[in-house]
């Protein structure tokens, strides 16, 4: 079978590399002027710039570590973000080392104590909204400096109007343990990311093009190709008829500095609402401080309320968008040789080591269908 694969990011260049296994010819469109999705990382001072935000890979398959790591090493980096709070520096994720720095508590029972106390105030009722919800998980201080501002930022709505299910659990750890995942199996791979789908896409059966864009020619490629995996966004597929979905976007500014190390961790988030951005990352971080001595790589990350022509980043996966994403899954059996995958084609937030597992289970079904 002739598949064409819309878009060279984890998913697809995972569905291509294994489909290609059984015979079958793949061709790969990618608009932008690379391969690697927002996974994409390109080398600068001899460091490994994350292009589109930070990605750490975790797990808790085996099945998947293993997997991943047949085309890369990773090392084994361990996610430790820091927080900044008008100049006060808190670890995360929250444990006792965040809770000594917020209170002075030096024991889990006294952090506790401090904890429950502050959380009393919502017994007996049931969280309205994200506000609600934090404070009855972890009181008021700990949801004033660390996660109100932040999470404002993060979605544009003030956290009385965002829904409680958007936190239903958060992480707190009465021990002194910055580790951000409970996952066995995490890193990140030497030599950057963009390795892995040059791997993964590097079969003789594979075509890839890249500055290309589905739409220019969808018709075509709709009547052409057997089967379409399209990674993109299902509305934009459908030309937006039964109206848009919600999506933020993310604005990345990334420098150079002429200096050796700018804030000694790869990522520290800004949590007060007056600055403008939700974190700062210092690349080499990634790999423990590889590349120029005398150089560093740093980027700004700053929310954005996505417009159409704006790259999506993250589903705003609310009751109204999810009854509309609904409809649209309905209409795409209008068009039963293109099938929906990944982040934006299913509207649902993915970690890498679920975009895999999504991909594989796809592979399997659709082999399963031919047969």
């Amino acid at each position: 079978m002739n598949y064409l694969v819309v878009g060279a990011g984890l998913f697809g260049a995972t569905f291509a590399h294994e489909v290609v296994k059984h015979g079958n010819h793949v061709t790969v469109l990618e608009k932008r002027d690379h391969i690697g999705g927002n996974i994409y990382t390109k080398e600068i001072d001899g460091i490994q710039v994350h292009q589109y935000g930070a990605h750490i890979f975790h797990t808790r398959s085996k099945k998947i570590w293993d997997y991943i790591n047949r085309f890369a090493e990773f090392n084994r980096y361990t996610n430790s973000p820091i927080a900044n709070y008008h100049g006060k520096i808190y670890n995360l994720p929250f444990n006792m080392n965040t809770f000594h720095q917020m209170w002075g508590v030096v024991t889990p029972q006294q952090a506790l104590a401090e904890i429950n106390r502050q959380r009393s105030e919502m017994n007996g009722k049931s969280p309205k909204n994200l506000e609600e919800q934090a404070i009855s998980l972890v009181g008021k201080d700990i949801y004033e400096k660390l996660i109100k501002g932040y999470t404002e930022k993060q979605w544009g709505r003030r956290a009385t109007d965002l829904p409680a299910f958007i936190i239903r659990r958060l992480p707190v750890r009465l021990a002194y343990n910055n580790n951000y995942f409970n996952d066995p199996y995490q890193g990140i791979p030497m030599g950057g990311y963009t390795q892995i789908i040059e791997k993964m896409l590097g079969n003789n059966n594979i075509k890839v093009k890249i500055n290309t864009d589905f739409f220019d020619k969808k018709e075509s490629y709709i009547k052409n190709y057997d089967k379409i995996i399209f990674t993109g966004m299902i509305d934009r597929f459908f030309d937006y008829q039964l109206g848009e979905l919600e999506y933020r976007s993310l604005k990345f500014e990334t420098e150079e500095m002429g200096i050796g190390n700018y804030q000694g961790n790869a990522v520290v988030n800004y949590t007060d609402s007056q600055t403008p951005f939700t974190r700062i990352i210092e690349h080499k971080y990634f790999e423990f401080g590889k590349g120029d001595k005398n150089k560093t790589i740093i980027t700004h990350e700053y929310p954005q309320t996505w417009h159409r022509g704006d790259e999506p980043y993250y589903p705003i996966n609310d009751r109204i968008n999810n009854e509309k994403y609904k409809n649209y899954t309905q209409l795409a059996q209008s068009v039963p040789n293109v099938i929906f995958g990944g982040r934006l084609g299913q509207y649902r937030y993915y970690n890498m080591d679920q975009t895999i597992m999504a991909s594989l289970q796809l592979v399997k079904r659709v082999l399963e269908d031919k047969e």
